[in-house]
Order: structure tokens, then sequence, then C-alpha cells
């Protein structure tokens, strides 16, 4: 990864990071369900109107809005209303990380080296030490939760790469629009979901209330939530998974709990207990052993495809004019 990418990724954690905050004040004023709909909707709506569907197959773009946009957030935002900490639940949905490397290696072929095997059960150990010192002070049913959430989430990286990677005609995806035309998928389920389980009297309540005179800081951690966390960096997190294996680029969001952490404990005086940060610094520990091995498999899969293509390059020239060039095994292996 380019030290320019690894800013961006950067700017992604600060943002997400935060953003924890605001999905904290946003489901203490809205049914969970029912803001994760509100997020979306936001953006969809100008979406449909203004900015150009890409063309990539509808299948990889309804996984990507599901799996991202709906799962994620219905799971995380319901979790959070049950009672889990805003900073624990910015560290155990991270679990995204692994999740996404398995996923990538059971459906992508991405192959996992050593030290990302080595780093995948490291960061499991130490999600593990997490649930196990929550269920001992509280109820376990919002660490799971938020697992489905990471889950949710990994599923979604994986229907982002396959839409970037699977444009018609070979034509370039816009990684903005990719991730603008995402949200448009999860509002119709979301919305259904609230209505069915929250009710229309609740979500009717509480929309009329943040336009109150003291609702403002719910519309505040709306904006935050749907400009800077959805559009800005859910676009570059898009971006990132464009252009590197989803084993290298995934790893990055177990830095948001550094982020989630510090600023709950800031401002909302959250404390958490030696065990979860000891779990904490294990999983963090874990990412940096995925992403090591990420990049030495990017790298060897480069210099792969260079002398392929090396070795392939007299044969083609000996073909006659206009007829066609066949592609090596093992050039299209490594794409």
């Amino acid at each position: 990864m380019t030290n320019r990418d690894r800013l961006l990724g950067l700017a992604v954690v600060l943002l997400w990071g935060l953003n924890f905050l605001a999905l904290h004040i946003g489901v203490e004023h809205f049914p969970p369900l029912f803001f994760a709909g509100l997020r979306f909707v936001v953006i969809a709506v100008a979406v449909v109107l203004l900015v150009p569907r890409p063309r990539v197959p509808l299948r990889w773009l309804l996984l990507y809005g599901l799996g991202f946009g709906a799962a994620q957030y219905a799971f995380l935002f319901i979790a959070m209303r049950a009672g889990m900490p805003t900073g624990l639940a910015s560290l155990v949905a991270q679990s995204s990380a692994p999740f996404t490397v398995l996923l990538g290696a059971l459906f992508l072929r991405e192959r996992l080296r050593a030290t990302q095997v080595l780093g995948l059960v490291t960061a499991v150990l130490g999600m593990a030490l997490i649930g196990w010192d929550r269920a001992r002070h509280a109820a376990l049913l919002p660490v799971l939760l938020t697992l489905a959430s990471g889950l949710g989430w990994a599923l979604g990286n994986i229907g982002s790469r396959l839409a970037a990677a699977g444009g018609k005609s070979g034509e370039k995806v816009d990684p903005l629009h990719l991730s603008l035309w995402m949200a448009v998928i999860p509002p119709i389920p979301l919305f259904a979901l609230s209505f069915l389980t929250e009710g229309p009297t609740a979500d009717a309540h509480a929309l009329l209330a943040a336009f109150s005179a003291t609702g403002w800081p719910a519309l505040a951690a709306l904006a935050y939530t749907v400009l800077l966390a959805t559009v800005v960096a859910t676009g570059l997190w898009t971006y990132l998974m464009s252009r590197y294996p989803a084993g290298v680029v995934a790893p990055l969001s177990l830095m948001v709990p550094v982020v989630g952490i510090t600023s709950s404990w800031i401002f909302l005086g959250e404390r958490p207990t030696a065990l979860s940060l000891v779990g904490g610094v294990i999983v963090i520990a874990g990412a940096f052993a995925v992403t090591s091995g990420g990049r030495a498999r990017a790298t060897a899969s480069h210099t792969v495809a260079e002398t392929s293509a090396s070795d392939a390059a007299p044969a083609l020239r000996e073909r006659p004019a206009g007829a066609e060039e066949p592609v090596p095994e093992d050039v299209r292996a490594v794409g």
C-alpha cells in the first residue's frame, strides 16, 4: 500500500472512530432500525436523482448494500440500544477484519500466508477474551449482536470488491459512485423491519422530536453519520478495497477502536476494563500480522504477473496479424 493510500486509510479510521459518538447520540433519540434507515435514505434520494448508476452486476451491488448497509448497522444499533458500551462496540465491530479475510479466502480465492493465519487466530483470541470479560459483568447478547454486525460488514466488503472488479465491458468503476449507490439498497429493508418491530408511532414521534428546540444533537449526529462517516469515509474505503486485496485493506479497520475507545472515554466517561483493553491490544497485534502477510502476498502476485507477461511476450509476437492472442493460464490466475 502506498503512503498516500495509508493516509487515506487513517482518515477513514478517524472518521469511523468518532462516528461511534454520533451513533451513541442517534440511538438514544431514534429507534435503532429507524435511525439506520434514516442514515441511508437521506443519501439515497439524492443519489437516485443525481448520480449515474455504476455499471456493475446487480447481485454484487445488492450484496454490498445489504451487508455493509443493512445488516451491519441494524445489528450494531440494536446492540448499542441494548446496552453495548460505545467504546467496546467500536472494538467488537472490527471483527469484520478477520471475517473479511476468511471470506476473501473462501470466495475470492485469496491465499492466506502463515503470518495471516497467525494474525487471524490472534485477533479471534482477542475477541474471545473481550466476550468472556463482558459476559462476567453484563449480558452477552449485545456482544453477539455486534459480532453479527461485523459479519455483515465483511459480507459488504466482499460485495464491494466484487462489484468494483466486475464492471461491464471492462469499464473502470468509480468507487464514489459505487459507495453512493450502495446507500440506495438498505432503506427499504430497514424501514420495513422498523415498521414491523418498532412501530410507526415510535418512529414518527422520534422524527418530530428531532426538529424541536432540544432535538438538534440528534440531527447533528445524523448529519455526521450521513456526510462524513458514509459519503466520505465509505467512498475512501471502497476506493481502497478496489485497489488492494481484501486481506490488506480490512485489517486497517482494527485501528478504529483506538479512536472509538479514547473518544468515548473522554466524552462519555466510559472506562473499559483492563481485560477488555488487553483483548483490544491482542486484536490490533493480530491485525498487524494479517496486514504484513497481505503486503507480501500482493508483492509476490505483481512479480509473478510481470514474469509471466514477459515470458509470454515472444509467443504473442509470433502470432499472425489479426489472430486471436491467447492469455496464458498463469497470467489469467493473477488477474
